[in-house]
């Protein structure tokens, strides 16, 4: 029998409802927290719980069961009024130069400045006008096919299972982001230069397809990109299982993520649980990460015969091929325990690495969410982490990534209060 799409497979394409027949609809989130880190300064972050946006997003009914439509979302961060944030503690990631001690200490501190500025542009590193979403695409009766920059099917199956709904310090990306800190994102969760279908059925059986030519991917390194998932949002229940893949511009496996997980509501309670297995031994940053020796490092080292040269660089090729590459897998748990006007939230996080360093980190968090109104609610969050061995990582917030701690292997922890406004 043929399947009939409703309303559904327009809300998977949307983060909220679009007016019917033609129309174009201005929309946004203005949210901004203060934030307290261990053995960091008091902080004010653009986008703790959601990050600050501003998009447009219109349909137009053509006739026969079709649609067209499109999104195009960009970026703001309240506080500068820029589009790139920065990870709000700037220390230096001391894996990354792991096994390098033959270079000389001169180097190694110029590496670890010029590797330090990745995070000075953590995120939007093109400074793209619409780094969130960009797309253009036709709903038919059998499905909708979008064109552009999107959320990719293994991050919205994450995004489902995260019970800090992938903000504040208690998002559990805030441990998946590399093997000993933030090293590299965790998952794809946007791709660039991709196409997508789409199918939502009544049932609430849905699922998508997603690939990706040259340069897409989240920072357009991959030669190409696979997604795909299938979820169910019926019933009480949102949930998913879902696979990503890229290839790096040498069209090698870079990374790739299984996921499986979601939610179910009950009543006043609504649990999490999810699982994420992730693999990256050919990192699309790996050619940046060698450009920034070759620029600010090997000029020094010019007047030393070639194979000196060559040795040293060796050194650091070798060693950052190793310390780029992520084997792991997390976990996990929460609720949400719905009590008058707002939401008391909590979760324990598990990331299990599988590589030789075994810096293993444990996330847990509890939080309170307020609605003052329909469109604006305020919150507080406290996290805690704990790393081992070359362990590094730290709570951030939606809008940027938290970085590393100031030593390898202590834990640390974050306390949040925030405002969130959605127009």
């Amino acid at each position: 029998m043929k399947t009939k799409l409703l309303a559904g497979v327009i809300a998977t394409s949307f983060a909220a409802p679009v007016l019917a027949q033609s129309s174009v609809q201005i929309y946004g989130i203005a949210d901004m927290a203060v934030v307290k880190t261990k053995n960091e300064k008091t902080k004010l972050a653009s986008g703790g719980a959601d990050g600050s946006r501003i998009g447009f997003k219109g349909t137009e009914d053509i006739g026969g069961g079709y649609k067209a439509i499109f999104q195009l979302e960009a970026r703001v961060e309240l506080d500068t009024g820029t589009q790139t944030p920065a990870l709000l503690h700037n220390n230096d990631g001391f894996y990354l130069l792991k096994g390098m001690g033959g270079l000389p200490a001169a180097a190694r501190a110029g590496l670890a400045a010029g590797l330090r500025g990745f995070g000075d542009a953590a995120v939007n590193r093109e400074k793209a006008l619409f780094d969130r979403t960009a797309m253009v695409g036709l709903v038919t009766p059998v499905g909708a096919i979008l064109m552009g920059r999107m959320y990719t099917p293994g991050y919205e199956v994450f995004a489902a299972a995260d019970t800090f709904e992938n903000g504040t310090g208690g998002a559990w990306g805030g441990i998946t982001g590399g093997t000993a800190g933030f090293t590299a994102i965790g998952a794809d969760i946007r791709s660039q230069k991709s196409i997508q279908y789409r199918i939502a059925t009544p049932q609430g059986i849905g699922g998508s397809l997603m690939y990706g030519f040259k340069n897409s991917g989240y920072l357009g390194r991959y030669n190409k990109f696979y997604g795909a998932a299938v979820t169910y949002k019926a019933n009480g229940f949102d949930v998913g299982v879902a696979h990503n893949r890229g290839h790096d511009l040498a069209d090698r496996r870079s990374l790739t993520t299984s996921t499986i997980g979601g939610s179910y509501t009950m009543g006043d309670f609504k649990f999490f649980a999810g699982y994420h297995d992730q693999e990256n031994y050919n990192s699309a940053l790996l050619p940046d990460y060698i450009a920034t020796y070759d620029t600010s490092v090997a000029p020094a080292f010019a007047m030393l015969d070639p194979v000196t040269r060559g040795a040293l660089r060796n050194i650091f090729v070798t060693n950052i091929t190793r310390n780029t590459q992520i084997d792991s897998n997390s976990a996990q748990v929460g609720l949400h325990y719905r009590i008058g006007a707002g939401r008391i939230m909590a979760s324990v996080a598990r990331q299990n690495d599988r590589t030789a360093s075994d810096s293993d980190a444990t996330l847990m968090a509890i939080g309170y969410d307020h609605n003052l109104s329909k469109r604006t609610d305020v919150y507080t969050v406290f996290a805690h982490i704990k790393n081992q061995n070359d362990g590094q990582y730290t709570p951030g917030v939606a809008g940027a990534p938290g970085g590393f701690t100031k030593v390898a292997g202590e834990s640390s922890h974050s306390l949040q209060l925030g405002i969130r406004h959605r127009f």
